[in-house]
């Protein structure tokens, strides 16, 4: 199958529709929810909240008047989405789940295999749940501490997170980041949950990962970066015999972009989108505001190569050592990141701070659409995060960005 040849400019404009970034806030309602995640496969799930969770800014930036109770009715209501692992912990369509029977086995195989003390703990946790309903960890007291991943905890927390794990539980709703768990016979579809490995051998099960990982953000190529994290066993050669059998088979199409050293990866069912990004654009340039585990930055040094805007998560950085701040979002504009900043959510006072503003280098401050698109913006992220007001912390900040509060 042929090459395709695409500008910088049109590489982006694919990455940004693919994304439903082109433009932004184009979805509605539960139903922009459901169709965004079954698009993309996953949406990364990370437990800290500064100004909304990394999956629900990911979706405030897609969703019009996104919120929080719209997606949990999706996942533990209706269930037409569910809590699993696949790049990290995500969130993935519902009929995905069979997907991943062979992850979950090898989950209760690892915890046989060190005859763990979550396994026989495991027949008094399901006995809680089935005579009482969904529990949290805190529901159980088993009378014991155990050695977790991250350090000693209780023993019905490890044993609940087993379960998860090796899917005899699911996710039944959350309070916060408390998870509440209950069977997952009692909610997942008897289809789905009875359905066998769709992919039994390894060849087949590691080109439907690469297959689907490369969906997950619309381009990539064959290098180590943090986009092709949670598919385990994979490295670059494995990848590469992966990556041939899918461009052979026609699955895949391999993509030139200019000045890249390296081929990008796209999907071929994926074209009519591209076809459709490349067409004249139409309307005003909006702005959005990124999520810091956006599927769009997934690979970093690709976002830096296309949008020539290098982004660092410094959550986890020694604030000495930061370059900007803790929890510092990207700013898109069109087909081009404008500018970061730091915003803080004063819940008391219903207020979004805007502690510190970057702006990148060539962007021109005074261009009129500009400040609309980016009013505009904050505005709707303010309202996402039912705020009231907005204002810029300090007076040398405000006065540079006074439209900010106009």
């Amino acid at each position: 199958m042929k090459t395709l040849q695409l500008s910088k400019a049109q590489a982006r404009r694919f990455l940004l529709a693919h994304q439903s970034l082109l433009p932004p806030r184009s979805l509605q309602g539960k139903t922009g929810i459901v169709d965004f995640v079954r698009k993309v496969n996953c949406v990364q799930f990370d437990p800290i909240d500064v100004t909304g969770r990394n999956h629900e800014l990911v979706l405030q930036a897609r969703v019009r008047d996104f919120s929080t109770p719209l997606l949990y009715e999706a996942l533990y209501e209706e269930r037409r989405l569910v809590d699993g692992f696949d790049k990290n912990l995500c969130i993935y369509p519902m009929e995905d789940w069979p997907f991943f029977r062979r992850i979950r086995e090898a989950y209760l195989r690892d915890f046989e295999n060190r005859a763990h003390p979550v396994l026989e703990a495991s027949a008094a946790v399901r006995q809680e749940i089935e005579k009482r309903g969904p529990l949290c960890s805190s529901d159980i007291d088993l009378g014991q501490n155990v050695r977790w991943p991250w350090g000693m905890t209780r023993l019905s927390r490890a044993t609940m997170e087993a379960m998860y794990f090796w899917g005899e539980l699911i996710v039944h709703h959350k309070v916060g980041v408390r998870k509440y768990y209950d069977l997952a016979e009692r909610h997942v579809p008897p289809e789905i949950l009875s359905a066998p490995e769709p992919h039994p051998s390894d060849g087949d099960y590691l080109d439907w990962r690469i297959h689907r990982r490369i969906g997950s953000v619309g381009l990539l190529a064959n290098r180590g970066v943090d986009a092709w994290l949670g598919i385990e066993g994979t490295q670059k050669h494995s990848r590469s015999e992966s990556i041939l059998r899918l461009t052979t088979d026609g699955r895949l199409r391999e993509v030139e972009v200019e000045g890249f050293e390296e081929p990008l990866y796209m999907r071929s069912e994926d074209e009519p989108t591209l076809n459709l990004a490349l067409k004249e654009r139409a309307g005003e340039d909006r702005a959005a505001v990124l999520a810091p585990l956006d599927n769009l930055i997934w690979d970093r040094r690709l976002v830096s190569d296309l949008f020539g805007f290098n982004y660092t998560w410094e959550v986890y950085t020694p604030a000495a050592k930061r370059r900007y701040g803790y929890y510092v979002l990207p700013v898109l504009y069109g087909d081009r990141f404008v500018a970061r900043f730091e915003p803080v959510r004063d819940r008391k006072s219903k207020t979004m701070i805007v502690k510190n503003w970057w702006w990148e280098e060539n962007v021109e401050r005074d261009d009129g659409e500009l400040r609309l698109a980016l009013h505009e913006c904050l505005e709707a992220f303010r309202t996402f995060l039912r705020c009231d007001a907005m204002r810029v912390e300090d007076a040398p900040l405000k006065a540079g960005l006074s439209w900010l509060e106009g």
